[in-house]
């Protein structure tokens, strides 16, 4: 939570989000980098029942430089500046646990999922081997003004993006980039990357198969939708029958971090080539894809 690490974003960024290369798009390809914001506002800080610290293992930890070598190609990318600890924009903006806020009846919100029992809702409450975060209730129209200030807005541009490359290309794809805490998989040993895609449901089966091919080709352990298949990102704009494919990019960060898994690594460089080059062959097949269907 230093200050010096704040996320690298353009001039003219907004206060919770930055998006780059906006104003033209080059590429059918969104990427969008969720978790990764360390802007901590102040209320974190003075609401705090846990030290700062711990708040770094919502982070996706420095996940936004996976992507500078896209940033840098040219393709339109979406950074959080806020942290997932003040608002997780991979959840539903009603997935809230009613007993840590103020201000709201039970009843007003729905029933809480598995995840948010679990502590990782919109906002989180607690975190396994730390207890709860906060040490007061989040006032709810407090609450509600960050999903309209952060949450709201940066979906909105997901959707209007995703659109303009439709309309543009014929069709779009959205790559949703994390990183994950280190996996192993049993005696196949360490995992680098999943890709998710909700089980086919977010996105054409062969976009998930590009990036599958490419992990084995790089010589990366990769796995598809186990154990991460995608959250809401996924679900909301993941419209395969529509055009608009979405696929899930979790990386362990042993792959980019330093051993203690809190600044970059020497294996950053090349996970950054990796990310950039699934984000080409994504591009170059729906290109393929539209040539196709003009020709015919």
């Amino acid at each position: 939570m230093a200050e010096d690490n704040a996320v690298l974003l353009p001039e003219g960024a907004s206060p919770s989000f930055s998006q780059f290369n906006g104003d033209d798009h080059q590429f059918p390809v969104l990427i969008s980098v969720p978790h990764a914001g360390r802007d901590y506002p102040p209320a974190i800080r003075d609401n705090l029942a846990v030290p700062a610290a711990s708040l770094i293992r919502l982070e996706d930890r420095y996940a936004d430089r996976l992507v500078t070598g896209a940033i840098a190609a040219g393709y339109t990318t979406m950074v959080a500046r806020e942290p997932r600890a003040w608002i997780d924009l991979n959840r539903g903006h009603r997935e809230l646990d009613p007993d840590m806020l103020t201000g709201v009846a039970r009843h007003q919100l729905p029933e809480p999922s598995r995840k948010v029992r679990g502590g990782l809702g919109l906002v989180p409450r607690r975190l396994n081997g730390t207890g709860e975060l906060w040490r007061r209730k989040w006032v709810w129209d407090e609450v509600c003004q960050r999903v309209d200030h952060s949450h709201a807005p940066y979906h909105r541009l997901v959707e209007r993006t995703l659109d303009k490359m439709r309309e543009k290309f014929g069709g779009a794809i959205l790559l949703d980039v994390h990183s994950m805490p280190p996996l192993t998989d049993g005696d196949q040993g360490d995992v680098d990357i999943v890709i998710g895609d909700r089980f086919g449901r977010s996105s054409g089966s062969r976009y998930s198969e590009i990036a599958m091919g490419y992990c084995n080709q790089a010589g990366l352990r990769g796995q598809l939708n186990h154990p991460y298949a995608g959250g809401y990102i996924l679900e909301r704009h993941g419209q395969p029958d529509q055009g608009i494919h979405a696929l899930q990019l979790e990386v362990d960060r042993r792959c980019y971090l330093d051993g203690a898994l809190l600044e970059p690594g020497e294996g950053l460089p090349a996970m950054i080539d990796h990310v950039t080059r699934i984000a080409n062959l994504l591009a170059n097949q729906s290109f393929g894809q539209v040539h196709l269907i003009a020709a015919e």
